[in-house]
């Protein structure tokens, strides 16, 4: 089986920044601890199964379909396969106004 790499662009790796410091901030560390690591347990399942997420529905909807989404509720993890690359785009909340979110940072 080709494994893809898994790569995250410079905004989701600030995402899954601030997703763990306001975890642990309004949680418990140990908490963001876990959220990071079932995060990073999805991107390995990426590498093996990219094809597995589905399309983003707000994306879906304008008939978009270079992008899919895995989620980890309530997060939703946003990416794009080129070639034997998995980019990671967006690790967003999902109870966020997504329409407007996905429209800003993926189609600019």
């Amino acid at each position: 089986m080709t494994q893809f790499a898994v790569l995250l662009t410079y905004d989701a790796a600030r995402d899954l920044e601030d997703l763990y410091d306001y975890i642990a901030k309004h949680d418990a560390p140990r908490k963001a601890d876990y959220v990071l690591e079932q995060i990073d347990k999805n991107f390995s399942n990426l590498s093996e199964l990219p094809e597995r997420g589905a399309y983003p529905e707000e994306l879906l909807e304008l008939g978009i379909r270079e992008f899919r989404e895995i989620i980890f509720k309530p997060y939703r993890i946003i990416y794009r396969i080129i070639d034997k690359n998995v980019y990671i785009l967006m690790i967003i909340d999902g109870r966020r106004d997504m329409q407007s979110l996905l429209q800003r940072r993926l189609l600019g």
